[in-house]
Formats: structure tokens, sequence, C-alpha cells
């Protein structure tokens, strides 16, 4: 039992620091270029999250390039530069990725 209390508290600590800082910080009193560099964030913070799982083996080597994870990226990033839409590049690289995996 005691390990579900400290798991719920270490969760309410973590809400509690995010949420913090979400109702402290008010957008209109920031600078602009405090703006202009938060915009980056998300951008800074995907390829962070994406590269390990796509490019990273279970004992952290880079995969080969005929990968069906890499296939699909590629396949994925072609049609997003073409369509400049996230719906469809999302959808083609799962697509993509399902029917390497399934048909071949």
């Amino acid at each position: 039992m005691t390990i579900w209390i400290s798991i719920i508290f270490a969760g309410l600590i973590n809400y509690g620091t995010r949420l913090g800082s979400v109702l402290i910080i008010n957008p209109k009193k920031l600078g602009e270029t405090s703006k202009r560099v938060l915009s980056f964030v998300p951008s800074a913070v995907f390829p962070a999250i994406i590269f390990p799982a796509i490019f990273l083996n279970q004992e952290g080597g880079l995969v080969d390039m005929s990968d069906p994870k890499v296939v699909a990226i590629s396949i994925a990033f072609l049609i997003g530069i073409l369509s400049k839409n996230l719906i469809i590049t999302i959808l083609s690289g799962l697509i993509s990725f399902w029917t390497i995996i399934f048909l071949l």
C-alpha cells in the first residue's frame, strides 16, 4: 500500500509543478523575444522524442536503413514535404509502416 501512496504523491507533485508554471506565467507579460524563443520548443522536443524510437534498437545501436520504421518515416517525410498537411503525413507514415510489416 505504501508504494501506491508514493506513486500518487509523486504524481501530485509532478502535476503541481507543471500546473504552477502554467498558472503563474502570464503570456501577455512575456516579451516578444521570449515568445519567439518559446515558439521553437515544440520543434526542438519532437525530434528528441522521435529519434530514439525510430533509429535506435533495443541495445542502443543504430538500426539498418531497410528497417520498416526507417522506410515508413522516409515515406512520411517525403509526403509531408509535398503535401504540407500533418494529417496526411501521419496517415501515410502509419499506412506505409503497416503495409511493410503485414504484407512484406
